[in-house]
């Protein structure tokens, strides 16, 4: 039996990490990036730092790039791959939240009720973020300034793999999945698909959003069905569409 199709969205070297994992669950990933990751150049500065959130995985790879890690600096993170990410990157203190930004404002302002922070919080993030933590941060009373180290840049098309997925798709059979793991990423996703002049096609197809937010982004367009994963992260994500093998 033929593996069905998941369109991977999300930006290198997450992409690969994913397809990876998607084809160990009995899945097909065709690779069509959204987005590319570039780093900015200039290190973060640390005076009067004491603790660094990062709200994705990226932000963690363009600190280590740009700054010598600090490893007993205490890290919060938005959720487990962020959070792993820091701890491959050499940071020892590392805490995760519950995978967005509300559930990580608490969990510093808790650290910092607790003592646990003496000094300002760094947001080491990208320049287009889902929610402001450092505004959240603010209202709590905890001080906290933010640090962009990467943009998020669309890529101009599809790749050919997502096209040919699409051009497979008919209504009446599941077609395939399309992973999204951001609002912005479902966004550029469908104008990419609309410059191919495949809208049409998404009605035999299934978006997998990592968030409701990201499926209200995706609803933008009629889809055979948008699911969104239990919890939001890769896993539940992969498992989801497994589960329909």
């Amino acid at each position: 039996m033929r593996r069905p199709v998941v369109i991977v969205t999300r930006p290198e070297p997450d992409a690969s990490r994913f397809a990876d994992a998607a084809r160990r669950a009995g899945l097909e990933p065709a690779l069509s990036p959204a987005m590319r990751i570039v780093f900015r150049p200039g290190a973060p500065d640390l005076a009067g730092v004491g603790a660094i959130a990062f709200t994705s995985a990226n932000g963690v790879r363009a600190f280590a790039a740009a700054a010598a890690i600090p490893p007993e600096t205490p890290v919060f993170a938005v959720g487990p791959a962020s959070a792993e990410a820091a701890r491959d990157a050499g940071f020892a203190d590392v805490a995760a939240a519950g995978g967005d930004v509300a559930a990580l404002a608490r969990m510093i302002g808790e650290a910092r009720q607790a003592g646990r922070i003496a000094g300002a919080v760094l947001h080491a993030c990208g320049s287009d973020r889902a929610g402001d933590l450092v505004a959240a941060l603010a209202q709590a009373g905890a001080p906290a300034r933010r640090a962009v180290l990467y943009e998020a840049r669309a890529n101009e098309g599809l790749a050919p793999a997502a096209i040919e997925a699409l051009e497979g798709a008919r209504a009446g059979a599941p077609g395939p999945w399309v992973a999204l793991f951001s609002p912005r990423t479902a966004r550029l996703f469908l104008d990419q698909v609309r410059a191919a002049g495949m809208e049409d096609r998404l009605a035999a197809a299934r978006a997998a959003c990592l968030s409701g937010a990201v499926a209200e982004a995706a609803g933008a367009a009629r889809w055979r069905e948008i699911a969104v994963a239990p919890a939001p992260t890769a896993e539940t994500m992969i498992a989801l569409m497994a589960q329909a093998l």
